[in-house]
Parts: structure tokens; C-alpha cells; sequence
């Protein structure tokens, strides 16, 4: 392994802060994971990662865990047992600039979504826009990678449809399709970006290699299960009721609602702003959607 200065990854416990760590430690790149506790670290230090433990909001550890990197790979873990979700959003961000900005950061990739850059009108995404403003204004050259719906959102729709041959969906029409992208695929964006040479600020929109309807998650579903499975779609007045299990925080649930409907609605478009440059991953629908019905 290079001797070099390492790339700070955040969110490893996480699926994308997963696979930014593990394609940076395949391409041979020295590697710090910054974590809550030391043992989050342990299957990564078994492979060669440095470990730092911090506190998102504390801008001193953050800022140990940021120094004397040649990258870092950062988000913000959004927290929707919260009342104060935006709030705790925003201050995950402010932090996360005041310590990459203390501690001279080279270069940041930061994980954000398709509709960052509208203003209103898209629930949960508001957080990511937070996140791509403060990391703006702290004159850090910075990547944001604004990915569109992973995937693995699909998990516990395809869990229900594996139990009862019926795939439930939010997004309307079943038979709309719109960029999805596989969370593996956002992970090696991010580390690509990392090692790329560049400056000032970058936004890269990430989708999958096609676009997909839950009529195709359904289809995928039915594949791998040998039987067939239907499309149910929830009408928003249910939708309350169908995640009051998740343990969504009144402010949280209206996020999501509001988010939903921009993704149902032209609002939230993965093309809408013009200084964004597509790219796409390689992994298919049917891959994950295979993984998640075997699990």
C-alpha cells in the first residue's frame, strides 16, 4: 500500500461510505475511516485504513480527523427520529465546512441528491442543499455528488413483496421511469472524484445505467422469486399510515411527503440544473433487486 498522505472517508458504517473506502483501498490508495467509536473501524483497520473517531458535531475532532489528508469523502447522516432533523442537518454541515476549512483540506466530495438545486418543494432534500451550501461558502474546493434514488430504497417494498407477492410503491405511475442509481456505484463515483486532479467546485449527477419504474423493481422481483408479483400504489392518504413503523418524526414525515411529490412531479429532475455533469454507474436494477429478494 502507498505511504502517501490518506483519503478521509466518512459514513463507513453506511453503504456508499462502504464502497468509497473499499474502491480507494483496491486502487492501492492509503485510507483514513472516520468513525463514532473505534470498533466501527476494526474490519477496516484489519484491511490497512487508519482510524479516526469524531463527532460530526464537534468541530475539534472533526477537525483532527480532517488534517493532513489528501481528500475526504464526507456526509451527513440524516437522522428522522428528530423533530429537529433540518436543524441538526444544518449544524452537521456548518461543522463538517468549519473543520475542512481549519484543517486546509485539499479537496472534499460530498454525497448530496438529484434536486439539490431547487430552492423549495423537495422535503428531505432540503438537508442536502444545506450541506452543499455550507461546504460552498468554506472555500474548499469540493465536489458534490448529487446521486439520484438508490436502489436500495427498495429494500423493505421488496421484502413485503417477497412475503406476499405484491411490491408496494410510493412513486406513481408504476410505469414511470426515473434514474435510480445502485449505492456501490455511489461509492466509486465518489472515490474517482477523490482521485482525480481539480479545483474550485464540481457538481456531478450520478444514475444507474438505465432509468426504472417499480413496475421493473416488481418484474425484477418476479424473476427472481419465480412467481409473479403485482404493483400496488399507495395513495398519499395512506402513506402516514404505511410508515408508522419507520419512526419518522412528524417534521421527518413531512419531508418525505413533500419529497415524494416532487419525485412524482416534473420538480425533482435529475437534468434541471444546466452546471451539473452526468455520470452513470454500471451496476443494473436487477442486480440489487435480486440481492435484496434473497436476503
Amino acid at each position: 500500500m502507498t505511504t502517501s498522505l490518506p483519503y478521509a472517508v466518512f459514513g463507513v458504517t453506511g453503504r456508499t461510505g462502504a464502497a468509497a473506502a473499499d474502491a480507494l483501498l483496491r486502487a492501492g490508495q492509503s485510507v483514513r475511516v472516520v468513525v463514532r467509536n473505534p470498533a466501527q473501524g476494526c474490519q477496516w483497520a484489519e484491511r490497512g485504513a487508519a482510524i479516526a473517531v469524531a463527532d460530526l458535531t464537534d468541530p475539534v475532532s472533526m477537525t483532527t480527523a480532517l488534517s493532513g489528508v489528501r481528500g475526504a469523502w464526507v456526509v451527513s447522516p440524516q437522522q428522522y427520529g428528530r423533530e429537529d432533523l433540518f436543524e441538526h442537518a444544518d449544524l452537521i454541515a456548518a461543522t463538517t465546512a468549519q473543520a475542512a476549512a481549519a484543517a486546509r483540506v485539499p479537496r472534499l466530495v460530498a454525497l448530496s441528491s438529484v434536486g439539490a438545486d431547487r430552492e423549495t418543494g423537495t422535503g428531505w432534500i432540503g438537508m442536502n442543499r444545506m450541506f452543499e451550501q455550507r461546504l460552498g461558502e468554506s472555500g474548499v474546493p469540493a465536489a458534490f455528488l448529487r446521486a439520484a434514488y438508490f436502489m436500495e430504497n427498495w429494500t423493505p417494498m421488496v421484502g413485503h413483496a417477497v412475503r406476499s407477492g405484491t411490491l408496494p410503491t410510493f412513486l406513481a405511475p408504476p410505469q414511470r421511469a426515473m434514474p435510480m442509481v445502485a449505492t456501490a456505484d455511489v461509492g466509486r463515483a465518489a472515490a474517482a472524484l477523490l482521485q482525480e486532479a481539480w479545483t474550485g467546485h464540481r457538481i456531478v449527477t450520478l444514475a444507474g445505467p438505465a432509468d426504472y419504474a417499480p413496475n421493473d423493481v416488481a418484474a425484477s422481483v418476479a424473476a427472481t422469486l419465480g412467481k409473479p408479483v403485482d404493483v400496488a400504489v399507495l395513495p398519499e392518504a395512506q402513506w402516514p399510515d404505511a410508515l408508522a413503523d419507520a419512526g419518522f418524526s412528524t417534521a421527518a414525515l413531512a419531508g418525505f411527503i413533500e419529497m415524494t411529490r416532487g419525485l412524482n412531479g416534473p420538480h425533482i429532475d435529475i437534468g434541471s440544473d444546466p452546471a451539473a455533469v452526468a455520470w452513470a454507474g454500471t451496476t443494473p436494477l436487477e442486480k440489487v433487486i435480486a440481492g435484496l429478494a434473497t436476503r
